[in-house]
């Protein structure tokens, strides 16, 4: 599937569509507050997206014989990415929470994430530190998503700065590009080599979106649990993963139509 360079009125609505989101995704994390469930979270989302007159892109994605039943992803501890709000899961104070969200509004799509830490609760240094590395992993990646670089740029940045930190790169989930799919090229995986890959140029739009675990090697693949969604890194007790999209432009840096990384003092993150 060719790269789909985006006009102006498309990027509009797209940066709209971000922005949106993100006010969302910080909603979300304000009402993340122990005694709640992440199925509240979902609900609450849902409500939120259809008040925009959008609908969840998450809800209903199917892959192969599997469908996603929920408007959002909330993954705990060591679940990296998928997985499925429920009554059941009751946030605690100093879970990690990861929040994935996606919408589709006027025919284009918008996808962000954020990992935070539960209320202003004891937390050990391991897990404020998976979810710091995430986040400055996000800002390397989107340090390098520039017009004349290409994918293996963004790639390797974020790889290079993970494993110097002694954490692990998810592989077999990654970045992409978004517009009126969710999922379009270029794939943008968070490790690789410099130089390689699609060039990149301005008018793409792309999801880059570290996913960071405690494991014990440079590169894991998470596993599937038997929901055939929730995906957990194998040995970690802690993943966070951020997601922001950004404009590749021409002589400039990218443009930020809609980031993960929320207030610091929501998140839980000491800078």
């Amino acid at each position: 599937m060719a790269i789909k360079i985006k006009s102006a009125a498309e990027i509009a609505i797209l940066r709209e569509n971000a922005q949106l989101l993100q006010e969302i995704l910080q909603k979300l994390v304000n009402a993340a507050r122990a005694g709640v469930s992440t199925l509240d979270l979902d609900r609450l989302a849902g409500r939120w997206i259809e008040d925009l007159s959008g609908r969840p892109s998450f809800k209903g994605y199917r892959v192969g014989r599997f469908v996603y039943p929920a408007n959002i992803c909330t993954s705990l501890g060591p679940e990296v990415v998928h997985g499925i709000p429920r009554a059941a899961r009751i946030l605690q104070p100093g879970d990690v929470l990861s929040i994935d969200i996606g919408m589709i509004r006027h025919g284009f799509c918008a996808d962000l994430a954020t990992t935070v830490i539960v209320e202003d609760a004891p937390r050990s240094l391991e897990e404020k530190r998976v979810v710091r590395v995430a986040e400055e992993a996000l800002w390397k990646g989107i340090e390098n998503a520039v017009a004349g670089r290409r994918v293996g740029d963004i790639s390797h940045a974020i790889q290079s700065y993970v494993n110097s930190q002694g954490l692990s790169v998810v592989t077999n989930f990654v970045g992409h590009g978004i517009g009126r799919e969710m999922h379009e090229e270029p794939q943008v995986p968070n490790y690789g080599s410099p130089g390689q890959g699609p060039l990149l140029r301005a008018g793409m739009v792309l999801c880059i979106e570290p996913m960071v675990a405690n494991g014990e090697k440079d590169l894991i693949e998470v596993e599937v649990q038997e929901d055939n969604w929730t995906a957990v890194a194998p040995g970690a007790t802690v993943a966070a993963h951020f997601e922001a999209m950004v404009l590749v432009r021409e002589g400039a840096p990218p443009e930020l139509l809609g980031l993960g990384v929320l207030e610091p003092a929501l998140a839980g993150i000491s800078r």
